[in-house]
């Protein structure tokens, strides 16, 4: 997988994004989509929300999360961790 990691901008706010030309599709990095849409003050609070959410989505059997895929991503330290990625593809017509 050829990847490039480029960070997007929601309301001021980053959100680490990964390009994979194989599939053609942009993975983005869930714990931060969930810290912007929820208004969460900091990445610690929104990595604990996502934590809890998703127990409870897999619990609930919503089988979204079991859809998720975990992806390297560079963190503000400079290393890379594991963290959970939705992807979404490109509309083709």
């Amino acid at each position: 997988m050829t990847k490039h990691e480029v960070p997007k901008l929601f309301e001021d706010r980053k959100i680490r994004t990964v390009w994979d030309d194989k599939e053609e599709k942009w993975y983005f990095s869930i714990v931060e989509v969930v810290g912007v849409l929820t208004d969460q003050p900091d990445i610690e609070h929104a990595r604990n929300y996502w934590k809890v959410l998703k127990h409870r989505l897999k619990k609930e059997g919503n089988e979204s999360v079991t859809n998720c895929n975990q992806l390297k991503l560079r963190s503000s330290d400079g290393k890379s961790y594991k963290t959970d990625l939705k992807s979404r593809g490109l509309i083709k017509s």
